[in-house]
């Protein structure tokens, strides 16, 4: 809802440049959109590895967060 507002001012104060992010924004997303999908294929990837360390781990009996009495 902010981001509206911020738009619908600028398009008060300068509206060339509302209409130009207006146009570029679409564009702007389909160029980042490959980024985004290698964020989460890191993400995914490290979680796996962290998986695979802390196997061994909790085959033996210890789990996360909980301290050795």
């Amino acid at each position: 809802m902010i981001k509206f507002l911020l738009w619908c001012i600028l398009l008060v104060l300068c509206w060339p440049l509302a209409v130009l992010g207006l146009l570029l924004y679409p564009l702007v997303w389909l160029l980042l959109l490959p980024l985004r999908l290698v964020g989460i294929t890191v993400t995914a990837v490290l979680e796996l590895v962290k998986g695979i360390l802390y196997l061994p781990a909790r085959l033996l009996g210890q789990r996360p967060g909980r301290r050795g009495a």
